[in-house]
Protein backbone atom coordinates (compact mmCIF):
# COMPACT_ATOMS: atom_id res chain seq x y z
CA UNK A 1 0.00 0.00 0.00
CA UNK A 2 2.66 2.55 1.02
CA UNK A 3 4.40 1.91 -2.84
CA UNK A 4 1.04 2.93 -4.73
CA UNK A 5 0.74 5.98 -2.14
CA UNK A 6 4.39 7.14 -2.88
CA UNK A 7 4.11 6.17 -6.74
CA UNK A 8 0.81 8.38 -6.25
CA UNK A 9 2.90 11.37 -4.97
CA UNK A 10 5.45 11.28 -7.56
CA UNK A 11 3.01 10.80 -10.55
CA UNK A 12 0.77 14.10 -8.63
CA UNK A 13 4.74 15.70 -8.48
CA UNK A 14 5.32 15.00 -12.14
CA UNK A 15 2.50 16.44 -13.31
CA UNK A 16 2.56 19.76 -11.27
CA UNK A 17 5.76 20.34 -12.30
CA UNK A 18 5.21 19.73 -15.97
CA UNK A 19 2.25 21.63 -15.88
CA UNK A 20 4.16 25.03 -14.35
CA UNK A 21 6.69 23.72 -16.57
CA UNK A 22 4.65 24.64 -20.06
CA UNK A 23 3.61 27.94 -19.04
CA UNK A 24 3.78 30.30 -21.93
CA UNK A 25 6.68 32.79 -21.72
CA UNK A 26 4.43 35.73 -22.12
CA UNK A 27 2.38 35.21 -18.81
CA UNK A 28 5.20 33.47 -16.85
CA UNK A 29 5.77 36.59 -14.73
CA UNK A 30 2.36 36.82 -13.73
CA UNK A 31 1.72 32.96 -12.83
CA UNK A 32 5.23 32.97 -11.17
CA UNK A 33 4.16 36.04 -8.98
CA UNK A 34 0.98 34.51 -8.64
CA UNK A 35 2.46 31.28 -7.44
CA UNK A 36 4.32 33.03 -4.99
CA UNK A 37 1.04 34.90 -3.39
CA UNK A 38 -0.47 31.32 -3.35
CA UNK A 39 2.88 29.82 -1.49
CA UNK A 40 2.50 33.13 1.01
CA UNK A 41 -1.45 31.54 1.90
CA UNK A 42 -0.53 28.03 2.12
CA UNK A 43 2.28 28.53 4.19
CA UNK A 44 0.85 30.36 6.87
CA UNK A 45 3.04 29.22 9.53
CA UNK A 46 6.09 30.11 7.51
CA UNK A 47 4.76 33.59 6.59
CA UNK A 48 4.50 34.16 10.24
CA UNK A 49 8.20 33.21 10.66
CA UNK A 50 9.72 35.38 7.48
CA UNK A 51 7.51 38.41 9.32
CA UNK A 52 9.48 37.88 12.41
CA UNK A 53 12.91 37.06 10.67
CA UNK A 54 12.84 39.98 9.03
CA UNK A 55 11.39 42.52 11.80
CA UNK A 56 14.04 41.69 14.11
CA UNK A 57 17.03 41.56 11.30
CA UNK A 58 15.93 45.00 9.91
CA UNK A 59 17.53 46.87 12.26
CA UNK A 60 21.04 45.13 11.44
CA UNK A 61 19.91 45.49 7.89
CA UNK A 62 19.87 48.91 8.06
CA UNK A 63 22.68 49.90 9.62
CA UNK A 64 25.08 47.53 7.30
CA UNK A 65 27.23 49.17 4.38
CA UNK A 66 25.66 46.61 1.68
CA UNK A 67 22.26 48.36 2.28
CA UNK A 68 20.27 50.09 -0.34
CA UNK A 69 16.32 49.30 -0.56
CA UNK A 70 14.57 52.59 -0.94
CA UNK A 71 12.57 51.74 2.47
CA UNK A 72 12.60 48.98 5.06
CA UNK A 73 9.31 47.97 4.92
CA UNK A 74 8.90 44.60 6.14
CA UNK A 75 5.53 44.09 4.54
CA UNK A 76 6.89 45.36 1.09
CA UNK A 77 9.94 43.02 1.66
CA UNK A 78 7.57 39.95 2.31
CA UNK A 79 5.57 40.20 -0.48
CA UNK A 80 8.77 40.14 -3.12
CA UNK A 81 10.54 37.60 -1.03
CA UNK A 82 7.72 35.47 -1.90
CA UNK A 83 6.93 36.26 -5.09
CA UNK A 84 10.79 35.34 -5.95
CA UNK A 85 9.97 31.95 -4.58
CA UNK A 86 7.48 31.65 -7.11
CA UNK A 87 9.56 32.61 -9.67
CA UNK A 88 12.21 30.32 -8.56
CA UNK A 89 9.85 27.61 -8.06
CA UNK A 90 8.28 27.45 -11.62
CA UNK A 91 11.84 28.05 -13.18
CA UNK A 92 13.08 24.84 -11.49
CA UNK A 93 10.04 23.44 -12.55
CA UNK A 94 11.24 24.38 -16.17
CA UNK A 95 14.67 23.26 -15.90
CA UNK A 96 13.48 19.84 -14.49
CA UNK A 97 11.30 19.61 -17.50
CA UNK A 98 13.77 20.35 -20.07
CA UNK A 99 12.35 23.62 -20.49
CA UNK A 100 15.31 25.95 -19.02
CA UNK A 101 17.82 26.04 -21.39
CA UNK A 102 17.45 29.77 -22.57
CA UNK A 103 17.47 30.62 -18.61
CA UNK A 104 20.85 28.85 -18.32
CA UNK A 105 22.19 30.05 -21.34
CA UNK A 106 21.43 34.11 -19.88
CA UNK A 107 22.87 33.72 -16.73
CA UNK A 108 26.15 36.21 -16.24
CA UNK A 109 28.99 34.67 -14.72
CA UNK A 110 30.92 37.05 -11.86
CA UNK A 111 34.18 36.37 -10.69
CA UNK A 112 34.68 33.25 -13.09
CA UNK A 113 39.10 33.72 -12.21
CA UNK A 114 38.42 32.70 -9.12
CA UNK A 115 37.02 30.18 -10.06
CA UNK A 116 39.17 29.24 -12.66
CA UNK A 117 42.17 29.79 -9.86
CA UNK A 118 40.25 27.04 -7.45
CA UNK A 119 40.33 24.46 -10.51
CA UNK A 120 43.65 24.79 -11.29
CA UNK A 121 45.04 23.37 -8.42
CA UNK A 122 43.30 19.78 -9.12
CA UNK A 123 41.50 19.34 -5.64
CA UNK A 124 37.76 19.16 -6.52
CA UNK A 125 36.48 22.21 -5.55
CA UNK A 126 33.82 23.21 -2.46
CA UNK A 127 31.20 25.99 -3.44
CA UNK A 128 29.98 27.44 -0.38
CA UNK A 129 26.46 29.46 -0.79
CA UNK A 130 23.13 29.52 0.91
CA UNK A 131 19.39 29.42 0.37
CA UNK A 132 19.86 32.77 -1.50
CA UNK A 133 18.33 33.80 -4.98
CA UNK A 134 17.43 30.42 -7.45
CA UNK A 135 19.80 28.12 -5.55
CA UNK A 136 18.67 25.03 -7.59
CA UNK A 137 19.11 26.78 -11.03
CA UNK A 138 22.31 28.00 -9.86
CA UNK A 139 23.69 24.20 -9.06
CA UNK A 140 22.42 22.77 -11.92
CA UNK A 141 23.79 25.89 -13.93
CA UNK A 142 27.48 25.48 -12.53
CA UNK A 143 26.85 21.68 -13.18
CA UNK A 144 25.94 22.43 -17.23
CA UNK A 145 28.33 25.22 -17.78
CA UNK A 146 31.35 24.55 -15.55
CA UNK A 147 31.81 20.95 -14.45
CA UNK A 148 30.13 17.83 -12.92
CA UNK A 149 29.61 18.39 -8.88
CA UNK A 150 26.95 17.41 -6.62
CA UNK A 151 25.10 18.99 -3.80
CA UNK A 152 24.05 17.95 -0.28
CA UNK A 153 20.37 17.74 0.41
CA UNK A 154 17.88 15.16 3.03
CA UNK A 155 16.56 12.22 1.65
CA UNK A 156 13.01 12.21 1.16
CA UNK A 157 11.66 9.18 2.15
CA UNK A 158 9.54 8.34 -0.88
CA UNK A 159 12.31 6.80 -3.19
CA UNK A 160 10.20 6.98 -6.76
CA UNK A 161 10.44 11.01 -5.49
CA UNK A 162 14.40 10.63 -5.34
CA UNK A 163 14.76 8.78 -8.22
CA UNK A 164 13.00 11.30 -10.18
CA UNK A 165 14.54 13.81 -9.32
CA UNK A 166 18.05 12.83 -9.65
CA UNK A 167 17.26 11.63 -13.46
CA UNK A 168 16.37 14.84 -13.21
CA UNK A 169 19.41 16.54 -12.21
CA UNK A 170 21.76 14.01 -14.09
CA UNK A 171 20.38 15.99 -17.10
CA UNK A 172 22.62 19.27 -15.88
CA UNK A 173 25.84 17.12 -14.92
CA UNK A 174 24.45 18.01 -11.67
CA UNK A 175 23.96 14.76 -8.62
CA UNK A 176 22.82 15.14 -4.79
CA UNK A 177 24.72 12.94 -2.68
CA UNK A 178 22.34 12.68 0.58
CA UNK A 179 23.28 13.85 3.80
CA UNK A 180 23.06 10.17 5.93
CA UNK A 181 26.78 9.03 5.17
CA UNK A 182 27.51 12.10 2.82
CA UNK A 183 30.91 12.43 4.46
CA UNK A 184 32.71 9.91 2.52
CA UNK A 185 30.61 10.36 -0.30
CA UNK A 186 32.22 14.20 -0.75
CA UNK A 187 35.61 13.47 -0.34
CA UNK A 188 35.92 10.81 -3.15
CA UNK A 189 33.96 13.50 -5.44
CA UNK A 190 36.28 16.01 -4.38
CA UNK A 191 39.44 13.63 -5.10
CA UNK A 192 38.00 12.98 -8.95
CA UNK A 193 38.28 16.54 -9.25
CA UNK A 194 34.38 17.52 -9.16
CA UNK A 195 32.32 19.99 -7.49
CA UNK A 196 30.45 19.89 -4.11
CA UNK A 197 28.25 22.29 -3.33
CA UNK A 198 27.08 23.26 0.24
CA UNK A 199 23.86 25.50 1.49
CA UNK A 200 25.56 26.68 4.80
CA UNK A 201 22.85 28.61 5.99
CA UNK A 202 20.93 26.76 7.73
CA UNK A 203 20.55 26.47 11.78
CA UNK A 204 22.43 23.11 12.99
CA UNK A 205 22.29 21.19 16.69
CA UNK A 206 24.58 22.24 19.27
CA UNK A 207 25.93 19.07 19.50
CA UNK A 208 27.83 19.28 16.54
CA UNK A 209 27.80 22.68 15.27
CA UNK A 210 29.25 26.43 16.46
CA UNK A 211 27.39 29.62 17.55
CA UNK A 212 28.35 32.42 15.76
CA UNK A 213 26.64 35.76 15.26
CA UNK A 214 24.35 36.23 12.19
CA UNK A 215 22.25 39.36 11.20
CA UNK A 216 23.02 40.81 14.95
CA UNK A 217 21.75 37.40 16.78
CA UNK A 218 23.26 33.91 18.08
CA UNK A 219 22.88 31.30 15.68
CA UNK A 220 24.26 27.71 15.57
CA UNK A 221 26.02 26.92 12.27
CA UNK A 222 27.43 23.82 10.52
CA UNK A 223 31.22 23.33 10.90
CA UNK A 224 31.15 20.88 7.54
CA UNK A 225 32.36 23.31 5.00
CA UNK A 226 35.71 24.06 7.32
CA UNK A 227 36.05 20.07 8.20
CA UNK A 228 35.82 19.24 4.89
CA UNK A 229 37.94 21.70 3.49
CA UNK A 230 40.78 20.51 6.10
CA UNK A 231 40.46 17.15 5.12
CA UNK A 232 40.60 17.42 1.59
CA UNK A 233 42.63 20.63 0.96
CA UNK A 234 40.15 21.40 -1.34
CA UNK A 235 39.54 24.98 -2.30
CA UNK A 236 36.66 26.47 -0.35
CA UNK A 237 35.28 29.20 -2.65
CA UNK A 238 31.94 31.47 -1.49
CA UNK A 239 29.18 31.75 -4.73
CA UNK A 240 26.01 32.62 -5.09
CA UNK A 241 23.37 33.96 -7.25
CA UNK A 242 21.03 36.57 -7.35
CA UNK A 243 18.15 38.43 -9.77
CA UNK A 244 19.52 41.50 -11.58
CA UNK A 245 16.58 43.09 -13.78
CA UNK A 246 15.79 39.81 -15.81
CA UNK A 247 18.22 37.77 -15.66
CA UNK A 248 20.30 35.64 -12.76
CA UNK A 249 23.95 36.71 -12.09
CA UNK A 250 26.27 33.86 -10.53
CA UNK A 251 29.41 35.48 -8.58
CA UNK A 252 32.45 33.74 -7.30
CA UNK A 253 34.10 35.16 -4.77
CA UNK A 254 38.43 34.29 -4.34
CA UNK A 255 39.15 31.53 -2.33
CA UNK A 256 38.55 31.55 1.46
CA UNK A 257 41.65 30.67 2.55
CA UNK A 258 41.79 29.06 6.35
CA UNK A 259 44.01 29.76 9.05
CA UNK A 260 46.52 27.66 10.74
CA UNK A 261 44.48 26.92 14.47
CA UNK A 262 43.09 23.96 14.26
CA UNK A 263 41.58 24.12 17.61
CA UNK A 264 37.76 24.29 17.92
CA UNK A 265 37.76 27.99 18.62
CA UNK A 266 40.22 28.60 15.23
CA UNK A 267 37.15 26.17 13.68
CA UNK A 268 34.48 28.80 14.36
CA UNK A 269 36.23 31.76 13.85
CA UNK A 270 36.74 30.36 10.20
CA UNK A 271 32.82 29.33 10.43
CA UNK A 272 31.65 33.15 11.42
CA UNK A 273 33.85 34.56 8.65
CA UNK A 274 32.28 32.16 6.31
CA UNK A 275 28.81 33.79 7.54
CA UNK A 276 29.36 36.71 6.36
CA UNK A 277 29.27 36.30 3.28
CA UNK A 278 25.58 34.64 3.34
CA UNK A 279 25.09 38.13 6.10
CA UNK A 280 26.43 40.19 3.19
CA UNK A 281 24.40 38.75 0.21
CA UNK A 282 21.31 39.22 2.50
CA UNK A 283 21.58 42.68 3.21
CA UNK A 284 22.44 43.33 -0.80
CA UNK A 285 19.28 41.22 -2.05
CA UNK A 286 17.10 41.25 1.23
CA UNK A 287 14.24 40.01 -0.91
CA UNK A 288 16.16 37.34 -2.34
CA UNK A 289 16.73 34.72 1.16
CA UNK A 290 14.75 31.98 2.16
CA UNK A 291 13.18 33.71 5.02
CA UNK A 292 11.28 31.48 6.28
CA UNK A 293 13.45 28.65 7.57
CA UNK A 294 14.33 29.31 11.16
CA UNK A 295 17.75 30.47 11.13
CA UNK A 296 18.36 31.51 14.81
CA UNK A 297 16.41 28.34 16.19
CA UNK A 298 17.64 26.79 19.58
CA UNK A 299 20.20 29.71 20.44
CA UNK A 300 17.52 32.34 21.61
CA UNK A 301 18.56 34.07 24.63
CA UNK A 302 22.44 32.99 24.42
CA UNK A 303 25.00 34.47 24.66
Amino acid sequence: MKRIVWKAQAAAFYCLTFGAAMVPAAIFDRFASGIGHLISFILFNRRKILFDNLRRALPFMEHHPLWSPPCGDVRNLATETFENMGRSLVEVCRLYHGQGEEVVAGIELRGREHFEAARAKGRGMICLSGHCGNWELMALAIGRLLGEGAVIANQQKNPFFNEMVERMRMRYHSRVIYKKGAFRRMLAELRRGHLIGLLADQADFPAQGVLIDFMGRKAWASKAPVQIARKSGAPLVPVFIHREGGRHVITFYPEHLLGDDLSEEGTGKEIQALSRYVEDYVVAHPAQWYWVHRRWKRAEGLV
